[in-house]
């Protein structure tokens, strides 16, 4: 049986520096706390709890005084970083330096944008920590679009400016950026292309690879974004794809009647999980074939 990981999966560039900021912190004290999951990915927090990393919500840092707190990639909002500094909160930041860069776009597109009353757009999906950190730039104003049905949202009599949640899918940026222009007839329209391509890149690649097996094993936390939208990209290639968290997950049925498994993830999904899931795949395999 051919069993194949997908050398273009594994952890973006933003989660890899914020596990060694964590990771460095608890060489120096024994607790750290973290403000949200560090990754989606169940398996990486779980170790990195083990070592000393307690992950807390806001509600709760919002009650923190005197205390070590990591930011993840994802980013926070203004709000975050005040409190912080009047509580002596010691912050250790690690927000993605991509999303560190759009943070201050927006902010300073904010208020350069106030004097003619335009209306600040995030195509993003709503909740979701980067986004929340992205809006709280212009001070809870901005308008979240998660599609196309959204635009009526919009007021069409004042100038637009249409941003990305990083890790969006860039030809449904593309759909909407296309669609919003379309329908601002004689009203000033800035687009700004803010999807990462370091994910943006992923799509094309995962495409190719989803094609190439019988059987896709999709490898991720079941509270990433990106992994959904990753996974929805390989079921639309091939139909024989499954979405698993966990090796536990694994269901020896799937590969009876297959000869070649392709296995890859999400930026959230580290590398360790899917050579994991790749060693179980192969003694399945054994028992398959005895």
């Amino acid at each position: 049986m051919i069993i194949e990981i997908d050398q273009n999966s594994g952890f973006c560039f933003g989660v890899v520096e914020a596990i060694r900021k964590a990771e460095e912190t608890l060489l120096q004290q024994d607790v750290l706390y973290c403000l949200g999951d560090i990754v989606h990915n169940d398996a990486e927090v779980d170790r990195l709890t083990k070592n000393g990393l307690i992950t807390i919500d806001h509600e709760r840092f919002f009650t923190m005084k005197d205390a070590t707190v990591l930011l993840r990639a994802h980013g926070e909002p203004p709000s975050t970083y005040e409190y912080a500094r009047q509580n002596n909160i010691r912050l250790i930041d690690a927000t993605c330096p991509v999303v560190l860069k759009l943070q201050q776009r927006i902010r300073l597109g904010y208020e350069s944008g106030k004097a003619n009353n335009a209306q600040f757009v995030i195509f993003g999906k709503k909740g979701h920590a980067e986004v929340n950190g992205l809006v709280g730039q212009t001070k809870g104003e901005a308008i979240v679009l998660e599609g196309t049905s959204e635009l009526d949202k919009l007021d069409f009599t004042r100038p637009i400016e249409l941003y990305s949640q990083t890790t969006k899918d860039l030809e449904g940026f593309h759909l909407l950026a296309d669609e919003l222009e379309r329908r601002a007839i004689n009203v000033p329209v800035k687009i700004h292309d803010t999807v990462c391509r370091q994910v943006a890149h992923r799509i094309p690649a995962i495409r190719q690879f989803s094609a190439r097996f019988e059987l896709i094993l999709f490898v991720s936390g079941l509270k990433s974004s990106n992994g959904k939208m990753l996974y929805n990209i390989c079921k639309s290639v091939n139909p024989n794809s499954k979405f698993i968290s966990s090796i536990e997950e694994l269901d020896a049925r799937w590969i009876e009647s297959i000869d070649s498994v392709g296995i890859c993830g999400a930026t959230s999904t580290p590398k360790n999980l899917l050579e994991e899931v790749a060693e179980v795949v192969r003694k399945l395999a054994i028992e398959k074939f005895k």
